[in-house]
């Protein structure tokens, strides 16, 4: 297949034998208006993107604007084409890839936290167990009947990931996440890096 053909089906097969997949968040500061998230989203899957985590919220209601955070995975080339496309939309002031800014300023990862609230069914042993994970992990319970409970839990999405995998056998009846919040580590924000928000 020629890279045209390939890159009409997804940008995931552009130089797929040449890099290694990498998870990258993405802070995006646009105008709060209708149809920018439909933009934005647009732009994702009509050019094969997938989005692992989504957030948006406004952040500066005076200047009527929100944050984006994306996750998304894709080789550096595809990434870079990503943030590029992003940039050229209209409502858009700053597309920033947090994970490589904190490559570049040796710092650690970005912030990034998520909330998921997970309903576990389960009596005897099994409600036991569940409490004691819930102390392990620092969740907090914040409904509970005889027979169920529903624990708050924030943190990276790995430790989510592990606290669910391991209410499975206990009796998970389901699972409400957040899309991942992230800032850069700092003193310097996105408003900072751009002059007319």
């Amino acid at each position: 297949m020629n890279a045209q053909k390939t890159d009409a089906l997804s940008a995931y097969f552009l130089a797929e034998t040449s890099d290694v997949l990498e998870t990258h968040t993405l802070s995006i500061i646009v105008d709060n208006e209708p149809g920018v998230l439909a933009r934005v989203i647009g732009l994702f899957s009509g050019r094969g993107y997938n989005i692992d985590s989504l957030s948006v919220s406004e952040t500066e209601h005076e200047k009527h604007v929100s944050r984006i955070t994306i996750v998304t995975t894709g080789t550096p080339q595809v990434i870079e084409q990503i943030r590029h496309q992003l940039d050229r939309l209209v409502p858009v002031h700053i597309v920033r890839d947090l994970t490589v800014a904190a490559k570049n300023s040796n710092q650690e990862k970005p912030l990034e936290r998520e909330l998921a609230l997970i309903k576990v069914r389960g009596e005897g042993e099994k409600r036991l167990e569940a409490l004691r994970l819930s102390e392990a992990f620092k969740a907090t319970v914040i409904d509970a009947t005889i027979d169920h409970f529903v624990f708050e839990i924030t943190g990276r999405t790995n430790k989510i990931d592990q606290f669910i995998e391991i209410l499975t056998p206990l009796g998970l009846v389901e699972v409400s996440r957040t899309g991942v919040a992230a800032l850069a580590r700092g003193g310097q924000g996105l408003k900072d890096l751009h002059d007319e928000i």
